[in-house]
């Protein structure tokens, strides 16, 4: 399929006032969308990284909603990956509560609703938008949830993992998810190679429809290539093409 030239903006989310909560939309210009995608980001707020996978859902026919955690306390922020910004972005994300990450996805969800066109509604996340993801599936549906190495899904360990992590809730995963992917690296530091294959236990236990990946030689981030410590070409493309292929069998409409 040819790509599609694109249109973005900055836009309100959900239906409340002014002052609620924001995310970068991207959309294929001069089409209907054939469906949507939340894209929750890594821990840096809404990068240039992040916004560029958005750019290339929306020239793949789809609209991408990523939505800024971070509004209660900075704006369309986006942060680096070197001290001290990295260290401010963690403190954010350590303080993000679940309800709130909940509240904005829900929001998120109205607006990709909106602008999903004849297709279905996907939600997407990297590292912490990853584990967001696995959460929000545990509260409200979509055609498919994608994880690329979420951490803290079993085992906990951040706030919003707690009382209960999302993949202790596997059983509402299943109740409300058409289908599962999830991608990992087993050299990832966040979350251990065991604890990702007790994930798909407790996956399969619920009966939860999904696919787990493994890259050997890859580890955490290897997604995002303007980190070239953590950037792994392989894994990334095959993870790409896997994506693109469960959201044409589970969202898209044309």
């Amino acid at each position: 399929m040819s790509a599609y030239e694109i249109t973005t903006q900055w836009v309100q989310l959900g239906e409340g006032a002014g002052d609620g909560p924001e995310g970068y939309i991207a959309r294929p210009a001069g089409r209907e969308p054939a469906g949507a995608v939340i894209v929750a980001g890594e821990m840096f707020g809404v990068p240039g990284h992040l916004r560029d996978v958005c750019g290339r859902f929306a020239a793949q026919g789809y609209a991408a909603i990523a939505p800024d955690f971070y509004w209660r306390h900075q704006r369309r922020s986006q942060f680096g990956y070197e001290e001290p910004e990295y260290g401010q972005a963690m403190t954010l994300m350590k303080g993000l509560r679940r309800d709130e990450a909940l509240s904005d996805v829900a929001a998120a969800r109205v607006t990709a609703q909106q602008h999903a066109g004849g297709g279905g509604t996907a939600i997407l996340g990297f590292s912490v938008g990853g584990h967001i993801a696995m959460l929000a599936a545990t509260e409200m549906p979509f055609d498919l949830v994608v994880n690329y190495y979420g951490g803290w899904l079993l085992d906990g360990g951040i706030p919003m993992a707690e009382p209960l992590p999302p993949v202790a809730r596997s059983e509402a995963i299943a109740a409300n998810s058409g289908f599962v992917l999830g991608f990992f690296g087993a050299h990832d530091f966040v979350m251990s190679l065991d604890e990702w294959h007790r994930i798909g236990s407790h996956l399969d236990a619920a009966g939860v429809a999904h696919e787990q990946i493994t890259y050997p030689e890859a580890g955490h981030g290897f997604f995002n290539d303007e980190r070239p410590d953590y950037y792994d070409e392989m894994a990334a493309k095959d993870a790409w093409q896997r994506t693109l292929d469960a959201l044409a069998q589970h969202v898209r409409s044309d």
